[in-house]
């Protein structure tokens, strides 16, 4: 017989007049089961935009879009990514059918409908007020904020890459054969196939010759299409990308971590920006740039938006250092906790030999001048100004009046001309601001707050990673790839929430470090 334990976990009602037990998910689970936290942080939410976004029309889902998007979110939670397994869980996972709560189980097409981009926009706004509700429960704030990057791998093919320097290669080919043909422009092939195809017979397959009007029309239509060809290509990647995948056009192909073939291949990726504020992602941001420097701003001003208001203190690393964004965070009076990208270069003995450096010569503020190690001075010889938005960006170009007979110039400069002194080209708006950053990072502030970026950023894409199993995206398309990653951090924020309650750790934000 059943333990009085185990029948209360069902519930009696009759059948065809026999005694039939249904099982009770409302009390198998415990009280503190993380479920039961998701949808009460979600239930509150205002979904109009999704409905708006998921209409009703056409094929209509079994299950409510609200509920449908907690159980999503929830299934990111868990560390399940795939439609199937996602509706294999809704089949028969107790905690999955507690939150459907008697609704029909949703099959993988309607999972994977849902989370295309069409909903970006909406699943977007729902994570913001997840985050807004955390931050009236007192678990997040806008006094310091992380930000790091990390590439993730398209679900592209690794093999269907299109590079911009052969393309261009190629472009050049085709543009002089078709100008050795009497043809300077794309516009000018296209108007002579289209006058010349109504004049020519075609004919096709064996025992039909054709003429020397086909055979020229049919050269000059190959050129067409390739020049048409490689300039969609270069239109696609645009000026800032030097590759796309023909799978997924808005993946770029980058140097990964991980290198199943340990030869360094490059593969179609994302580069995902998440801020992370109390140990939670409170922004994010999929980009198709290699590079980390050009997506700081855009991440900051998404989330001032969102949010808002902005952060105090911006923190993150040297892939993050340029003038543009020296100049953003202190035009929006945000402090800045960013490493400039020499700042472990300067360590090694190797720079400090380097004696041409202008960072190895002393500065004389007064007299705006450098000496060099032979102790002769480069003083100013001219200034540039230039405007950039509200500032004044000023390069100065400091020249030796002479090189001659000085024991160290084979070190010093690098000029073949030996009449030639030495010369530094200096942007000193940059040097001035790399400065400041550096000072704010060595402080004993500084200092903590580096700490904890370590922690809390690069922490949050350690569990992402590892503990979440996450290192591939589903989708293609970059809508569709944002799409997925809210539903990651969503699924992220609501496991460290859940987390943080277990261990009494809620309304604790920067970590707690001693520092010697």
């Amino acid at each position: 017989m059943l333990s009085n334990l185990t029948l209360n976990q069902f519930t009696a009602y009759g059948r065809n007049g026999q005694l039939v037990l249904s099982l009770n998910s409302e009390k198998i689970l415990p009280e503190n089961a993380p479920v039961r936290l998701t949808r009460a942080q979600l239930e509150e939410l205002d979904y109009r935009k999704l409905y708006e976004a998921y209409s009703s029309k056409g094929r209509k889902s079994k299950v409510d879009p609200s509920v449908l998007f907690q159980v999503i979110a929830y299934a990111y939670q868990c560390g399940i990514y795939t439609s199937r397994k996602i509706e294999e869980a809704c089949r028969y996972r107790v905690d999955f059918l507690w939150l459907l709560d008697g609704q029909g189980a949703p099959d993988h097409a309607t999972i994977a409908r849902f989370r295309t981009g069409r909903c970006k926009e909406a699943l977007e706004d729902l994570f913001y007020q997840q985050v807004s509700k955390l931050e009236r429960m007192g678990e997040v704030d806008h006094k310091t904020v992380f930000i790091d990057g990390s590439k993730m791998e398209s679900a592209a093919g690794r093999y269907t890459f299109c590079w911009r320097k052969s393309t261009e290669k190629q472009l050049a080919k085709v543009k002089t054969k078709a100008l050795n043909l009497g043809y300077s422009s794309l516009e000018s092939l296209s108007s002579f196939l289209e006058a010349e195809k109504e004049k020519i017979t075609f004919v096709h397959g064996i025992g039909h010759r054709k003429s020397p009007e086909q055979k020229r029309w049919e050269e000059i239509n190959d050129l067409f299409q390739k020049w048409s060809k490689y300039q969609k290509d270069l239109e696609i990647m645009g000026e800032t990308r030097n590759s796309y995948s023909k799978t997924d056009k808005d993946a770029t192909f980058m140097r990964m971590k991980e290198d199943h073939m340990r030869n360094g291949q490059l593969k179609p990726a994302y580069n995902l920006q998440i801020a992370v504020n109390s140990e939670y992602i409170t922004g994010l941001g999929v980009f198709s740039n290699r590079t980390d420097f050009g997506t700081l701003i855009p991440l900051l001003e998404k989330m001032k938006k969102e949010h808002g208001c902005q952060y105090e203190e911006v923190c993150a690393d040297a892939g993050y250092e340029s003038l543009d964004n020296y100049l953003y965070l202190e035009e929006n009076e945000q402090i800045s906790f960013i490493k400039p990208s020499n700042y472990e270069q300067k360590k090694t003995k190797k720079f400090r030999k380097q004696i041409g450096r202008a960072e190895n010569m002393h500065y004389d503020p007064k007299e705006d001048c450098f000496t060099c190690a032979a102790g002769r001075k480069l003083p100013l010889r001219r200034e540039s100004l230039e405007r950039k938005g509200k500032q004044i960006i000023t390069t100065g170009r400091y020249r030796c009046e002479s090189c001659k007979d000085c024991p160290c110039r084979n070190a010093c400069c690098q000029a073949k001309d030996l009449d030639r002194p030495k010369e530094i080209r200096l942007q000193k708006t940059f040097w001035e601001k790399r400065i400041a950053s550096q000072t704010n990072i060595t402080t004993e502030h500084g200092i903590y707050v580096r700490m904890c970026r370590s922690i809390q950023v690069e922490g949050a894409f350690g569990l992402l990673k590892n503990d979440f199993g996450f290192r591939r995206f589903l989708t293609k398309e970059k809508a569709n790839v944002t799409a997925e990653c809210y539903f990651l951090a969503l699924g992220f924020n609501l496991k460290k929430l859940w987390m943080k309650r277990e261990k009494n750790r809620l309304q604790t934000h920067l970590s707690a470090i001693h520092i010697a």
